[in-house]
């Protein structure tokens, strides 16, 4: 089911956003023949934009994990206008968006309007998602009659243990347990039973460290936490290793600074994850991330070599409040960024944006600024490639009512 959730190629080729898809390769044919031919190269199509974006509604944040991918943005004076992200989102789905993941440089549901937020994105007949730290129970619960089978939510929970979760992510309510916030899953279940629960769990290892602060290891409760979303009434656990940043602001996976031998650590990790697939079953599943799947097999700096252009960032970015980018690997990073705050606001905004992304794809270089990024787009990024260099229209895939990319 993992590659399923991974299969991205299989996504682009669905009925419902394949004809984005080939409007976009098209244009890039186009590109190639009159620069081959020395002569301008057409605009881009007047409707581009993102068939799915992350969306962070706010940087702010009500945990302080030792382990979080994006400290360095957490908790900052910026904010969205919300009227221009509403109309925003309207814009941007009018041209084709079909999906919006709730996620990233901070906590969604601390936002004052996060319900609101939802409902607007259901009422554009978008497939929404919602990924949280789980503080919150009580909008999750509020926004679940909302949902539909299309949709999800995944709480960050990354341990098994009252303790560890404290030490883990430091709530700014030191009253707060895992036992509370999985106490609300049965509640959200019992409001809606059609979206999807998931419990993520990202693997910690003893030497890991953001900005020079260790990060608590938590390979010993990864059982302990299938155990627990299994009994509180999770759908699934995704298991996935923990990512650093570069000094230049890449996400990366770098387990050479582990304590132990690598082998030794992924035997270890290994021996866990088996136990924990032993509590599958026809009503929960045991997710292992693309990520964990190639660091164990060996081959994970086989996914860091890239094309020269990122063709997904045409088709998937992340809107903050800090400008639009052109991935969670380089979110907030000035060389990334698509377009400044309020893109798709307006028309003017919507075209200066696909303007902005057109003179992106020539000039960020993936093969360099993502050589160290064991990129989950990858093998989409190829096969894009390959359908650019080819001729003719792609095949359809069948219709997965899956838009999240």
């Amino acid at each position: 089911m993992s590659h399923a959730i991974h299969d991205f190629t299989g996504k682009l080729r669905q009925p419902s956003m394949l004809g984005t898809v080939q409007a976009y390769v098209n244009w890039r044919r186009a590109v190639r023949k009159a620069r081959e031919a020395g002569e301008a190269a057409p605009e881009p199509p007047a409707e581009q934009a993102p068939l799915s974006i992350n969306l962070d509604l706010t940087t702010a944040c009500n945990y302080r994990c030792d382990h979080c991918i994006d400290w360095d943005i957490l908790n900052s004076a910026d904010k969205h206008k919300e009227q221009d992200l509403e109309d925003s989102l309207t814009r941007m789905a009018e041209r084709g968006m079909r999906s919006v993941i709730l996620i990233g440089g901070g906590e969604p549901t601390v936002h004052p309007r996060f319900s609101h937020f939802v409902k607007h994105i259901k009422s554009l007949d978008m497939q929404v998602a919602v990924v949280s730290n789980g503080s919150n129970g009580s909008k999750l619960l509020e926004i679940a009659p909302l949902l539909d089978e299309r949709d999800w939510i995944r709480l960050s929970l990354d341990s098994g243990s009252n303790e560890l979760f404290r030490a883990m992510h430091k709530p700014v309510n030191k009253d707060l347990t895992l036992d509370e916030i999985c106490s609300w899953i049965p509640k959200i279940k019992a409001a809606n039973d059609k979206p999807r629960l998931g419990f993520s769990y990202v693997i910690t290892w003893a030497g890991a460290e953001r900005d020079g602060v260790d990060v608590h290891e938590n390979v010993q409760e990864i059982v302990l936490a299938t155990e627990r979303a299994k009994k509180s009434g999770f759908d699934y656990i995704s298991v996935k290793p923990f990512l650093e940043r570069t000094p230049e602001g890449a996400e990366v996976m770098d387990p050479s600074g582990a304590k132990q031998q690598l082998d030794e650590m992924l035997t270890r990790i290994r021996g866990e994850v088996d136990k924990a697939l032993t509590h599958a079953d026809d009503a929960f599943d045991v997710y292992v991330s693309t990520n964990l799947r190639v660091l164990e097999e060996g081959n994970w700096k086989d996914y860091t070599n890239q094309p020269k252009t990122c063709h997904m960032q045409a088709l998937r970015q992340v809107m903050t409040p800090t400008g639009l980018f052109n991935c969670p690997a380089h979110r907030g990073v000035d060389k990334a960024q698509v377009a400044p705050v309020g893109a798709f606001k307006d028309e003017a905004t919507a075209c200066a944006t696909t303007a902005s992304l057109s003179g992106l794809l020539d000039r960020f270089d993936a093969s360099h600024e993502c050589r160290e990024v064991t990129c989950l787009y990858n093998k989409v990024n190829w096969w894009l490639e390959e359908q650019i260099a080819g001729e003719g229209d792609i095949e359809a895939s069948p219709e997965r009512l899956d838009a999240f990319l």
